[in-house]
């Protein structure tokens, strides 16, 4: 073994027992409460606030918040260069170089994005606890040279939820649990779970997070943040943990549409390592702010589906004011009936994710370091029953086992169930969009946030996330409410490569409603 990997284990073990030290700063958190990107860069470009002392403020803020009461479990490990890399980026400023909109603002990344910064990459699994990434994920080196700093890696559920049918969202082996900020014995929904909590409590303005179906606007929706699932391919995964090519995209998640919005202009890009990129060629944007409009909603014909999104008693009164808060804006809201085939093909989508897990995630870990201790899915299993009191304590592995017994992707069971369910749920949507000439369909995301529950696993009553997320099209997330301080969402669906469309009736429903709460830490409700 050589010193290099030696001294990474021994820092990757050392962050992940104790956190970093503090970092003192005199930025308080009455000036940076709920900043803005926008703000944050005014206050750079008058010299008011620098990188350096932005950064010093969150490092600070995640060793209290993470570490210390209320210990939220958000971020895994902070990264080492992030001072270094804020100086160098205010030298840039002072010479009179600004490369954009996040030029000096700290970004926390869901820990399965690989970075070459010194902090490992997890997927919050004990097995890959010392896996170092030998170079950026695409989406990485695209805010590198947008000017963001890589501040963090944030908690997430293990494997991003791909592990057991019983599991407890926002826990890992390697983070812990993830707490709701809002009220602490709830859950934060995920996968993204630490990407959503720290943004919502302030540990950074902007994070990435991931989806497969659901992992960023469901704990968008509990934490009371805003998240964009992009449409398939306009976000490229190349270096990121996988679980399914047929779904997988990572997105930008912020405490508003605009921040967001400023994000995902970052993050776009031709990746030729990524096939699902370059059919987004034609598509991409560099600025998703451009024609943002408080007035969007005015004479845009919005949809409700009956089918979608009446999961939550609770929640259902706040979608209703919603509605009526859009048409008061001047929205027409259609009620269009049933959303066709919403049902029609779970069980499809499953094998496909079952299948394409197992062939791209021994496709990861055929790369990862020799010294690791797993290279393939039956390693892993193998080591998570080798170490189960760490890596099982509160629920098992069954979907791994499930994904081990699938054959490869030309199996004619895979292929037929990739048709179908892309096929089933590419149409309902679009049909809907095209027999009532919509400009989006909008939707409750979940249920406000259920009590954590290590014993029976997530009390999850349902969600609207697998329309868009099969067909591989766009949904932004916005707060719109909340039942007793837990907040509630509401997500605009739209069709593929409509991205600047919805972003631009989310912004403006959001200048409407205002409906973001901040956190306020209750114990329990």
């Amino acid at each position: 073994m050589s010193g290099k990997i030696i001294i990474k284990l021994m820092f990757a073990w050392c962050v992940l027992a104790f956190g970093l030290p503090a970092v003192a700063s005199s930025v308080t958190d009455d000036i940076m409460n709920e900043m803005s990107v926008v703000h944050l860069q005014t206050k750079m470009a008058s010299g008011e606030l620098t990188a350096s002392a932005i950064t010093r403020y969150y490092l600070d803020r995640i060793s209290k918040l993470n570490h210390q009461g209320p210990s939220l479990h958000a971020v895994i490990v902070t990264n080492p260069n992030a001072l270094a890399i804020a100086q160098q980026l205010d030298d840039e400023r002072s010479a009179g170089k600004v490369r954009g909109p996040l030029h000096g603002i700290p970004v926390i990344l869901k820990d399965n994005i690989d970075t070459l910064d010194p902090m490992p990459t997890t997927a919050g699994s004990l097995a890959l606890a010392g896996h170092f990434a030998k170079e950026d994920a695409f989406v990485v080196a695209q805010l590198r040279r947008a000017g963001a700093i890589i501040l963090a890696k944030a908690n997430l559920s293990e494997w991003a939820n791909f592990r057991s049918e019983h599991s407890v969202s926002g826990w890992s082996s390697v983070g812990g649990q993830t707490l709701n900020p809002y009220v602490l014995n709830r859950n934060t929904c995920g996968s993204s779970s630490g990407s959503a909590v720290s943004v919502s409590v302030n540990l950074a303005p902007l994070a990435v997070g991931t989806e497969t179906d659901g992992s960023i606007v469901c704990p968008s929706a509990v934490n009371g943040i805003v998240g964009i699932k992009p449409t398939l391919g306009l976000v490229s995964r190349s270096g990121i943990v996988p679980i399914a090519h047929s779904q997988d995209t990572a997105g930008p998640m912020a405490r508003t549409v605009y921040d967001a919005a400023l994000m995902l202009g970052a993050m776009v890009g031709l990746d030729n390592s990524d096939a699902d990129s370059a059919e987004s060629k034609e598509h991409f944007l560099s600025d998703y702010t451009l024609g943002l409009n408080a007035a969007s909603l005015k004479g845009a014909r919005i949809g409700v589906a009956s089918n979608l999104g009446t999961f939550s008693d609770k929640a259902n009164p706040i979608f209703a004011a919603a509605l009526e808060q859009m048409r008061a804006a001047g929205a027409e809201v259609i009620e269009v009936g049933e959303m066709p085939h919403l049902d029609d093909y779970g069980d499809e989508e499953y094998e496909v994710l079952l299948y394409e897990f197992k062939a791209e995630l021994n496709a990861y870990l055929k790369e990862v370091e020799e010294v690791l201790p797993v290279h393939s899915l039956s390693e892993l299993i193998s080591f998570n029953l080798q170490h189960r009191e760490k890596t099982m304590p509160y629920f098992g592995q069954e979907i791994l086992y499930k994904a081990q017994d699938r054959g490869p992707l030309t199996d004619p069971v895979y292929i037929n169930a990739r048709k179908k369910s892309r096929r089933l749920a590419r149409s309902g949507i679009d049909t809907l969009l095209e027999k009532h000439q919509l400009d989006a369909i909008v939707t409750t995301v979940a249920q406000p946030a259920w009590t954590i529950d290590h014993i029976n696993g997530d009390h999850y009553l349902g969600g609207s996330s697998s329309s868009a997320a099969v067909s591989g099209y766009p949904s932004v997330t916005v707060p719109m409410g909340n039942v007793r301080g837990l907040p509630v969402g509401i997500a605009f669906i739209g069709g593929r490569w409509q991205e600047k469309k919805i972003i631009g009736l989310a912004h403006a429903y959001e200048q409407a409603s205002q409906a973001r709460i901040v956190p306020t830490y209750r114990p329990a409700l």
